[in-house]
């Protein structure tokens, strides 16, 4: 190598091969054959004279040493580059003149003594051109890479005189010969020369020489014309004008670095592969993954060993065996990392799709920031199934893989169209987060669904569970059919204390009572400090602050401002001095974020690094404070208990405000949530949690903590058009079950099944399919099927009510379909189809507010409880054509102002249709103004409830589209109008930022930022590089600068790959194209 850094020398790849000679090749006369025989004699003295002078030429220029690549157009050539007459062109040239000499010189003697002269030349003139080495051994610009990848050929100089001869010299002479032979066929002196490989020369040069001493005569007597050799380009300028041209020629430039890590990880794939599918217990560099799997988890999480326990359970035999599995362990304890491993190997090494169920939007948008790193560099995808994102069925990739992190409810809706599709199979894992809340309402019921059609309709797909809070894991393990992993570890000690009055006590289940006595509060309150703050919390909270963080669980929202506002009150000036400066930035960002607004209790709390954290915050507010308490700019969080089941924010000390969530006593499972989050791993030494209790609490807490963890129950029979009538409308839909037998056979492979005799008490499980089902065809969701072939005929248990029923068949309406497709809750759909159809009678396209009543979710109208007066105030605010809309929906002005007034309403109006609208424009204000601080103010309502509206009406939208879709062609004119809509929802932001938004975890605070720091477009953050991002944004960490840049690459390659899988299908011939199933048809 060169110091300047990497040259590759680049050679002709000439393959060896049989060549005749110049003599043999263009047999032409010889002046020996054209003279008497007493001339004979000086012919050949002046044919020794020319050996000579040839062989003292190539003595000079075979030893030629070849020169250093130069970029100034005259020495380009090295040392050829002179056309003197000792030149390598000067030779190649002579050779040309001589043969045209001759060939103008007529042939009399026979094709025989043609021959023997052609060989007495061979003999005696071996005039031989420079070696193709060194011609071609020019040192490349240090970028340059072999493209042809062929070994460089080694042939014995003088064996054949155009051995040398380089591929385009080769072809000239050929064309040469063709010219000789037809001087009519201009077309063939302008042949691309480089269109020809080298056996295709090597076999016409062969077949020439056979064929030329019978043609001899026409080609002498044709090459006599003097025009034909004016009208031929002399080959010493044509391949000076080549070489030239292929000087100045651009090369592609590649990174041998990167193509070689490319190389070696392709290698160690394809180890991994062999690896996994063997029975050897050899696991390779990194659990059967390729090595570059461990450097990336030093590099992006800092993981340089994994626990004790993580190498245990990866080491399983039901995990070498990808057989299901159930693993529990403490939050914090490292679950998700044997996840991430067991997801790279089905991915990588055996090639199949991973599905990921995440409980959250929040969790699933930051695991995609945390994977899209890992994507990018192994070479798979990363894709979004949350709100309204995702498409349906997935797009089906041919090469790179695709993790789906999805949901519970989306992830429902990808597994249905893969089903429907017949691409379940595709699906090698399905894994699940926080699998305890299948025993949590609709939620639980949909996730329960979501498995058991896995377990049903795929063999192949392997299911993995896990979560920190399991109790009844048996009846878990038979509907999955699982094994079950459990550890208590943690890589943090835990202390869990209970504080009563001023006295503090240890749990400890050894205990007579469950505790023990642990120490005294020693802080001195003033009078008006102890009626502030009687639970002591200021004490508590200054023990751990502002060195270490501390979070504060509240049972209510309003509860956690109060506290935050509280705390700060009583806390010292030194703690304003903490940080000062990025606190005062955090403060300047949430202004910028929210159009200059900024919360009040936020404003006073902030400086002391205290904050709230509920859902009453907007998601940019949110994402903030999130970064800043990560960073330590803040260390104190006042929050509800749904963070303790959202994103990762572990602390030193957790406390637990009350023994309750709302109104209602915790539970043991929330309650070991939340302590969950103390102790930071790495960070700290041991983590403590306090449970603040009052006396008649006492008995009860006591009791709570020695009880062991809730049982997790099946919800499909609770929630009914959610549940159990969801589900078999998509069974019969999807054609997983066609008549009530096999849907029996299904409802006790399911969760429900496995518990159904402790669930079932008034009705059997029969009757509760038949009521669903009859429920089902009045709906007009189903229709019933009463043909039914002999071979249906099963045999009558005594559970079946009648031996008609059990064989009674079902298909899908459209309507039902259409329902099951967009996921809508059964109790809604026809309402929803009747709506639809109204609004097509007079569709008010003026402006938005006729779509978006449509797309307005239900469930939050029938919760909604309109203002009056700023409902009448709005209305009278409405143009012409969006009072229309109004008025077509049935809402009249007179009715709204007696509400508003207060007098008695003697018309009826549906109340949901009347709640509805009210939340539709807020919506509506919302989409003109995008300004949630001026739609919370002009309507009254918490900033946090209108983003939740707003993230639902694009949910819903999404759904809303998706049921137009396909089924039910009378709605065809919403499909166009949806989309766009469901953008301007999903975004609700200028157009400029949408781009930017895309990318996951970039909400609207952060793009602004982006857009004004001149990062306009995806392209854009895609090939930005995460220093520069980290000096011109403002409170932007290194790791959040490489997620932002990491899923945009992903995502960009995402769209690439897309267009690409479109291009190919476009020009790949169709498998029904007429004449291929034909010649198939044949071929049998």
């Amino acid at each position: 190598m060169e110091e300047g850094g990497p040259r590759i020398r680049r050679r002709v790849s000439v393959r060896k091969r049989s060549r005749p000679s110049i003599g043999s090749s263009f047999a032409a006369p010889t002046a020996a054959e054209l003279k008497p025989s007493d001339e004979k004699d000086q012919g050949e003295e002046e044919k020794e004279e020319e050996e000579k002078e040839a062989g003292s030429r190539r003595r000079r220029t075979v030893d030629v040493r070849p020169a250093e690549n130069n970029d100034s157009e005259e020495d380009m050539f090295g040392d050829y580059d002179s056309f003197a007459e000792n030149s390598f062109l000067a030779q190649v040239d002579d050779l040309e003149q001589k043969y045209i000499q001759l060939a103008e010189h007529r042939k009399h003697d026979t094709d025989l003594a043609t021959e023997d002269l052609c060989s007495e030349r061979i003999r005696h003139n071996k005039l031989s051109i420079a070696a193709v080495d060194s011609l071609t051994e020019l040192k490349t610009d240090e970028h340059t890479k072999n493209p042809s990848g062929h070994d460089d050929v080694c042939i014995e100089p003088g064996a054949d005189l155009l051995f040398d001869v380089p591929s385009s010299q080769v072809l000239y002479f050929e064309n040469l010969q063709n010219s000789s032979n037809d001087l009519g066929d201009l077309s063939s002196k302008e042949k691309d020369w480089s269109s020809f490989s080298h056996k295709t020369v090597s076999e016409k040069l062969l077949h020439n020489s056979i064929a030329q001493p019978q043609q001899a005569d026409d080609s002498a007597s044709k090459v006599r014309t003097s025009s034909d050799v004016n009208r031929r380009k002399s080959l010493k300028d044509q391949i000076k004008s080549a070489m030239t041209g292929n000087a100045k020629a651009q090369t592609p430039i590649f990174s041998r670095t990167k193509q070689l890590k490319e190389t070696l990880l392709s290698e160690e794939i394809n180890v991994a592969k062999k690896t996994i599918e063997s029975s050897s217990d050899d696991l390779g560099p990194f659990y059967s993954l390729p090595s570059k799997v461990r450097d990336l988890y030093v590099q992006l999480k800092g993981i340089e060993k994994l626990y004790e326990w993580q190498h245990t359970c990866l080491t399983l035999n039901s995990v070498q065996e990808r057989k299901n599995l159930i693993y529990s362990l403490p939050t914090s304890g490292g679950k998700t990392l044997v996840a991430e491993i067991l997801i790279l190997q089905e991915l990588l090494c055996r090639q199949k799709d991973v599905l990921l169920i995440l409980p959250y939007v929040a969790i699933v948008q930051e695991k995609i920031s945390g994977l899209s790193s890992f994507g990018v560099e192994l070479g798979f995808f990363v894709e979004e199934y949350a709100g309204s994102k995702g498409k349906f069925p997935p797009i089906k990739r041919r090469e790179k893989k695709s993790l789906y992190i999805a949901t519970i409810e989306k992830g429902h809706s990808l597994v249905n169209s893969l089903i429907e599709t017949e691409r379940i199979n595709s699906l090698g894992l399905v894994v699940v987060d926080e699998l305890h809340m299948i025993g949590e309402g609709s939620r639980g019921a949909v996730l329960e669904m979501t498995l058991a059609k896995i377990l049903y309709t795929s063999k192949t797909t392997q299911i993995i569970g896990m979560s920190a809070t399991l109790n009844n894991v048996e009846d878990l393990q038979e509907f999955l059919q699982a094994e079950y992993y459990t550890s208590q570890f943690r890589p943090v000690e835990l202390k869990e204390y209970l504080k009563i009055n001023s006295s503090i006590y240890e749990v400890d289940s050894k205990a007579e009572n469950g505790m023990t006595f642990s120490r005294l509060l020693n802080f001195k309150y003033s009078d008006t400090l102890k009626k502030m703050d009687p639970d002591h919390l200021v004490a508590l909270v200054t023990e751990v602050i502002p060195n270490y963080s501390c979070l504060v669980f509240c049972p209510t929202k309003k509860n956690c401002e109060n506290v935050a506002e509280m705390i700060c009150k009583f806390l010292s000036k030194d703690y304003l001095k903490h940080r000062e400066e990025e606190k005062l930035e955090l403060i300047k960002n949430l202004k910028n974020i929210s159009s200059g607004n900024l919360c009040p209790v936020l404003k006073h709390t902030v400086p002391f690094g205290v904050a709230y954290h509920h859902s009453g915050l907007t998601s940019d507010e949110r994402k903030l404070l999130e970064e800043a308490y990560s960073m330590g700019v803040l260390c104190l969080f006042t929050c509800t208990s749904t963070l303790a089941a959202g994103v990762n924010l572990p602390a030193r000390r957790v406390i637990l405000r009350a023994p309750y969530v709302g109104k209602d006593f915790i539970k043991r499972n929330q309650y070991k949530q939340m302590i969950g989050r103390a102790g930071r791993a790495g960070i700290d030494s041991a983590g403590e949690s306090i449970l603040i209790l009052q006396e008649k609490d006492k008995k009860q807490v006591l009791e709570f903590i020695s009880r062991p963890l809730e049982n997790c129950y099946s919800h499909l029979i609770q929630e009914l058009t959610k549940g159990i009538q969801t589900l078999f409308l998509s069974l019969i839909g999807l054609k997983i079950t066609t008549n009530i037998g096999d849907i029996y056979h299904f409802m006790n492979g399911t969760f429900f099944g496995v518990q159904q005799k402790i669930l079932l008490k008034e009705k059997s499980l029969w009757e509760i399919i038949i009521d669903s089902l009859r429920y089902l065809t009045e709906k007009g969701l189903l229709q019933k099927d009463t043909l039914v072939m002999e071979k249906d005929l099963l045999q009558k248990d005594t559970i079946y009510k009648s031996e008609e029923e059990f064989q009674c068949t079902f298909h899908i309406t459209k309507l039902g379909r259409a329902s099951f497709k967009g996921t809508i809750d059964l109790a809604y759909c026809d309402i929803l189809y009747r709506d639809l159809k109204k609004g097509l009678e007079g569709l008010v396209l003026e402006s938005f507010l006729h779509l978006i009543y449509l797309t307005t979710p239900y469930e939050m109208a029938s919760h909604c409880h309109p203002d009056w007066m700023i409902y009448f105030r709005q209305f009278n605010q409405l143009s012409p054509a969006e009072q229309n809309v109004v008025s077509l929906l049935g809402v009249s002005e007179n009715f709204i102002g007696k509400k508003a007034s207060g007098q008695a309403i003697k018309k009826k109006v549906d109340k949901d249709i009347v709640n509805r609208l009210y939340l539709s424009f807020v919506l509506y204000t919302l989409l003109r103004e995008t300004n949630i601080w001026s739609v919370s103010e002009k309507f009254n309502m918490p900033r946090g409830y209108i983003q939740n509206l707003l993230t639902g009406a694009a949910a819903f939208a999404s759904c809303v589209l998706h049921f137009c879709e396909q089924e039910l062609e009378e709605f065809w004119v919403y499909r166009a109008l949806l989309v766009e809509l469901t953008k301007k929802l999903t975004y609700c932001v200028k157009a400029e930022l949408i781009p930017l938004m895309e990318v996951t975890g970039v909400l609207e605070g952060r793009a602004k930022q982006l857009y004004n720091a001149g990062y306009k477009s995806l392209v854009h953050l895609a090939n930005a590089d995460p220093e520069v991002l980290i000096k011109t944004i403002d409170h932007l960490s290194r790791r959040q600068a490489k997620q932002i840049v990491s899923s945009a690459k992903m995502l960009l390659h995402e769209k690439a790959e897309a267009l690409q899988e479109e291009v190919e299908e476009l020009l790949r011939l169709p498998p029904d194209f007429p004449g291929t199933v034909a010649s198939s048809t044949e071929k049998a």
